[in-house]
């Protein structure tokens, strides 16, 4: 899409905006008594129907904004860095089941870059040469150790590192800068949080090396050896990264840590909503609805399991606006 084009997409992103969850949205949420009074100000609010379930409501919100994005950009390739996700877990169900004899309903992601039925025609007739090239050999070794092993962590393993490269790869080679930034805080998150999981459960050196993706802001060599070594070898290496301010969450959790990159990345994006003539303003918004909706669900799990406000609040994001 032309520069040009990209200002009147901006401009009714701007307006969009102020539809956003705001803390004081948030706030209001987490005052309301109960999940069923959650789901009542949130259809108010224009979040699905009244009387649907949770998981509904939160699939029409995420369909929603890319109904948005496709009214407003011509080539949906631009988006392609974000949808590659969805890519990858479409393979890795259709692998699954695949190697099952029963079918599982509702497991399939919806706007991909690749059709859903091509995904299942290459796995199940095995024809992976009509998956995209960077697809083709991990689809492959991901149903061979699939069917004989049913390792579905190993398979996991395959798929998403094969996902995270896709991902790095398309971004570098864009000239959007929010995109470069979301691949590296993307990838560097993922080997972060393989090698503190590894590190806990003693995983060898070759599942680190099928496992970690490179990156420019960390040294997985390093970050390998680190692991080798124990917990506190990580967070040794990681004070001298771009990843500091990370330590403190990480000894704390896992979803600490987690909360922690989702932040990061939502003060990352927010400076690119400025930026008219680009594309960025349109993903930084997709971005922040993501970061939305993923509080929302967070809040109305806490609600519907009756935890403490604190325990919830502390898993909450931050908001974009």
């Amino acid at each position: 899409m032309a520069d040009k084009q990209f200002i009147h997409a901006v401009a009714r992103i701007r307006y969009k905006e102020l539809a956003l969850f705001s803390k004081q949205t948030i706030d209001q949420l987490m005052s309301c008594r109960t999940y069923e009074d959650c789901m009542k100000m949130l259809a108010d609010k224009g979040w699905g129907t009244f009387g649907n379930s949770a998981e509904k409501m939160l699939k029409e919100e995420r369909e929603k904004t890319w109904k948005l994005m496709h009214e407003m950009v011509e080539d949906m390739s631009e988006f392609e860095v974000l949808l590659y996700v969805n890519d990858y877990h479409n393979l890795k169900a259709a692998i699954k089941q695949a190697c099952v004899s029963e079918t599982v309903p509702n497991i399939y992601m919806e706007k991909g870059t690749v059709a859903i039925e091509e995904i299942q025609t290459a796995v199940n007739e095995k024809r992976f040469e009509l998956l995209p090239p960077a697809m083709r050999e991990c689809a492959a070794e991901a149903f061979d150790i699939q069917l004989k092993t049913r390792d579905s962590q190993l398979t996991d393993v395959i798929l998403d590192k094969a996902c995270l490269e896709a991902i790095y790869k398309k971004a570098m080679e864009t000239d959007i800068k929010l995109y470069k930034m979301y691949a590296e805080l993307k990838v560097a998150a993922a080997d972060i949080n393989i090698a503190m999981r590894s590190c806990r459960t003693g995983k060898s050196i070759d599942f680190l090396k099928k496992a970690l993706v490179p990156c420019k802001s960390l040294n997985v060599k390093a970050l390998k050896d680190a692991v080798l070594t124990g917990e506190e070898s990580i967070y040794e290496y990681l004070q001298f990264t771009a990843y500091s301010d990370a330590v403190p969450a990480l000894k704390k959790s896992m979803s600490a840590f987690e909360r922690w990159c989702d932040n990061k990345l939502i003060e990352m994006i927010r400076p690119e909503k400025y930026n008219s003539f680009t594309i960025s303003p349109l993903v930084a918004y997709v971005l922040a609805r993501e970061n939305e909706i993923k509080s929302v669900r967070i809040l109305l799990s806490g609600k519907l399991n009756y935890l403490p406000e604190d325990s919830i609040r502390e898993r909450l994001r931050e908001m974009y606006v």
